[in-house]
C-alpha cells in the first residue's frame, strides 16, 4: 500500500512533517511570545479593577461595577489566545468607563479586520513560478472575502435585520477557513517550504484576531441572559441573539429555502421562457456557455436570477465570483446537463482552483446538473466544484470525479438527492455542510492506494463546521477492489457523522483510517455513527480511538440533523411546505 505522503492532496500534511515544521519556527515563535508577553504586562499595569467576577465552576457570573480591565481579561479567558486578546483590546478599552461583552465583541472584530485587511501586502509580488503565482492569487482572493465577511459581520451589529449567534459563528468559521486554505495551497507546492514557514508566522496575529472573535461570540453569547437584570452593565437591542427552533420531521429542504426557490425545486416553473437566461450550446437559448450567462447577473442582487442550462456536455472552467448572489442554475437532468474540466494538480494548477465549477457568492442553488472533473485518478488532486456559498443547495446533481471530487469549502451546505464520485478524500473541506438521499459511491483508485471518503478540516475549537452524511447509500461505483473508509480525520477537531445510511460491503471492517497509518489521531476530533444498515454497518470491528464514537444517543445525533446544524436560528423564512430536517 502506498503511503500516505503518496496521496495526502491538498493543504494535507502527515503528524512527523508538521512536527518538524513546528521545531523550525520554535525560535521565531518564542522571540514573537516574549514581546507578546512583554507588551501585556506593560498594558496590564495601567488598568485595574473588578467588573466580572468567575464562579467556582468557571463560568462567567453577574458582573459586579468596577474598570474595564477586568471585565476585558474575563472575557479574553474563553478564548484559545487570551494574551493576544487582551493585547489588541486593552489600548480600546482603557479609556472606557464601562464595557460589556457585546462591546467587545465589536471591538474584536475591527481589530480582526484591520489585521486581515493588511494581509495582502505580505505575498510576494513577483515570481517566475507559475504554479506560485496561482496558489498567491487564490491567497489574495481569500484574504479580500476573509476581509468583506468581516465587514458585513460588524455591520450585522448594527443592522435592524439582527443576525443570530450561529449567522456570525459560521461567517467567522468561513474567516478561519480562508486564511488556512491560503497556506494549504502554497504548502502543497515543491519548494515552498520556507515561504510556507513566512507566511504562517505574518498570518499569526490575524489568525489569532479571528479566531478570538468566533471564540467569544461562540462563549459570550449563550450568557448574555446573565447580565440583563444586572445595572451595572446593559445589553444592546442590536445584539439580540435568537434561539434555535424547533423543527417537525417531514421538512425536505433547510428553512431558509424560501416558498419561490421551493416551487422551482420542486416544480416546473422555471421551465424555458420562464428562465432569466437560457444556455445551450446549439444556440437556442441566449447564450452558448455558462460563463457568458453569468457575467449578465447583477451583482449582489437580492432578487433569485436563474439560468436554464440545456442538454449537452459544457466544456469549460466556470467561477463565480463572491458578489454573484442568489443565482439558481437547473438543468435537463444529472445524465444530461453536464460541466466537465479536466484542470488537475499534477498538470501545474493549485487543487484550490482546479475546480471545473467554483462558486463564492451567497444562495446558489443547482438542480437537475452534473460537474465533473475527467483528470482521472493518476492526475492526482483535481476539483469537480468547489462551493463557498453561505445558504446554498444542490439538489438532484452528479459530482463526478477521482481524488478531492467536491471541495465543500466552507458557509452552510445542503446536498439532496446527489451522487458523489471518488477515491481519496473525494468529499473534503470545512463547510458545516448536510448530505440527505444521496448515493455516495467510491471507486476504484490507482494501484495500492485506498479510499476515503471524506476528510473533515475543522482546525478551531468553536468553528461550527462538519461533514453530517443523512439516510444515503454507501456503494461501489462499479468493481472496487482497494480498501475502503468513511473518512480520516485532517485536522484537530476534524467532525464527520453517518446516521440512518446504508452502507454496501465496500466498506472496510475498522470503517475508518487515521491521517498516518498506525497513528492514533487526537482525541479532540469527533467521529460517530448512527443507526446505519447494511453489510458494511457492522461496528464491531471499528477503530476504537478516543475521539470515535461508535453509538451516540438520539439527542447526538440530532445536533447534526438539517434542524439543528445548518438552519440556525435565524434563517426565518415563513413558508407551508413542508420538509425533512429531524432524524
Amino acid at each position: 500500500m502506498d503511503t500516505i505522503k503518496s496521496f495526502k492532496g491538498y493543504g494535507k500534511v502527515d503528524e512527523t512533517e508538521e512536527a518538524a515544521f513546528q521545531k523550525k519556527v520554535k525560535k521565531r515563535i518564542i522571540i514573537i511570545s516574549i514581546s507578546a508577553i512583554i507588551l501585556f504586562a506593560v498594558i496590564i499595569s495601567t488598568v485595574a479593577g473588578v467588573l466580572l467576577t468567575r464562579d467556582n465552576g468557571g463560568d462567567i457570573d453577574k458582573p459586579s461595577s468596577s474598570s474595564p480591565s477586568q471585565s476585558l481579561k474575563v472575557v479574553c479567558s474563553v478564548t484559545q489566545y487570551p494574551d493576544t486578546c487582551f493585547s489588541s483590546l486593552s489600548p480600546l478599552t482603557s479609556n472606557s468607563t464601562s464595557i460589556n461583552p457585546t462591546n467587545l465583541f465589536s471591538l474584536s472584530l475591527q481589530v480582526a479586520k484591520h489585521s486581515v485587511s493588511d494581509l495582502r501586502s505580505i505575498l510576494p509580488k513577483d515570481t517566475n513560478d507559475t504554479v506560485l503565482a496561482k496558489g498567491l492569487k487564490d491567497c489574495g482572493e481569500l484574504f479580500d472575502d476573509s476581509e468583506d465577511q468581516l465587514g458585513e459581520s460588524l455591520l450585522s451589529l448594527s443592522n435592524s435585520n439582527k443576525k443570530s449567534d450561529n449567522d456570525l459563528r459560521t461567517w467567522l468559521s468561513a474567516v478561519l477557513t480562508n486564511l488556512e486554505s491560503c497556506v494549504d495551497g502554497v504548502s502543497e507546492i515543491n519548494g515552498t517550504a520556507s515561504l510556507v514557514e513566512d507566511l504562517r508566522l505574518k498570518m499569526k496575529n490575524s489568525t489569532e484576531l479571528v479566531s478570538n472573535s468566533l471564540a467569544i461570540v461562540s462563549k459570550i453569547g449563550t450568557i448574555l441572559g446573565k447580565f440583563k437584570n444586572s445595572n451595572s452593565i446593559k445589553v444592546p437591542k442590536s445584539f439580540h441573539l435568537r434561539k434555535l427552533l424547533e423543527y417537525g420531521s417531514d421538512q425536505m429542504f433547510p428553512d431558509w429555502v424560501g416558498p419561490a426557490e421551493r416551487r422551482l425545486l420542486l416544480g416546473e416553473e422555471a421551465m424555458g421562457p420562464g428562465a432569466d437566461a437560457v444556455v445551450a450550446k446549439d444556440g437556442s437559448g441566449q447564450y452558448k456557455t455558462i460563463t457568458e450567462a453569468i457575467k449578465a447577473v447583477t451583482l449582489k442582487s437580492k432578487k433569485r436570477y436563474v439560468i436554464y442550462v440545456k442538454e449537452g456536455v459544457y466544456e469549460e472552467n466556470v467561477v463565480m465570483g463572491k458578489h454573484v448572489w442568489n443565482v439558481m442554475m437547473y438543468g435537463d437532468g444529472m445524465d444530461k446537463s453536464i460541466v466537465s474540466g479536466h484542470l488537475n494538480f499534477i498538470d501545474g494548477t493549485p487543487t484550490f482552483s482546479t475546480a471545473t465549477f467554483a462558486i463564492a457568492g451567497r444562495g446558489f442553488i443547482a438542480k437537475d446538473m452534473a460537474f465533473k472533473n475527467t483528470a482521472g485518478a493518476e492526475k492526482h488532486q483535481a476539483v469537480a466544484f468547489r462551493s463557498q456559498s453561505d445558504q446554498s443547495i444542490y439538489y438532484r446533481c452528479l459530482f463526478d470525479g477521482y481524488q478531492d471530487t467536491l471541495y465543500a469549502h466552507s458557509y452552510r451546505q445542503f446536498y439532496r438527492e446527489c451522487t458523489v464520485t471518488g477515491t481519496i478524500d473525494f468529499i473534503f473541506g470545512n463547510a458545516a455542510v448536510v448530505f440527505q438521499n444521496c448515493n455516495i459511491q467510491p471507486r476504484e483508485p490507482l494501484p495500492k492506494q485506498f479510499n476515503t471518503i471524506t476528510a473533515q478540516g475543522r482546525k478551531d475549537l468553536n468553528q461550527n463546521t462538519g461533514i453530517s452524511i443523512q439516510k444515503c447509500t454507501i456503494s461501489g461505483l462499479g468493481q472496487v477492489t482497494a480498501p475502503t473508509y468513511l473518512g480520516r480525520p485532517w485536522q484537530q477537531f476534524s467532525t464527520t457523522l453517518i446516521m440512518q445510511s446504508i452502507i454496501g460491503p465496500v466498506l472496510h471492517p475498522s470503517g475508518w483510517v487515521g491521517w498516518v497509518n498506525g497513528v492514533e489521531p487526537p482525541s479532540t476530533i469527533y467521529y460517530a455513527e448512527y443507526q446505519n444498515t447494511g453489510p458494511g454497518a457492522d461496528i464491531s470491528k471499528r477503530v476504537t480511538w478516543a475521539g470515535f464514537k461508535p453509538e451516540i444517543t438520539a439527542d447526538e445525533a440530532s445536533k447534526f440533523t438539517v434542524g439543528n446544524f445548518i438552519d440556525g436560528s435565524s434563517w426565518l423564512a415563513s413558508t407551508d411546505v413542508a420538509f425533512d430536517t429531524a432524524l
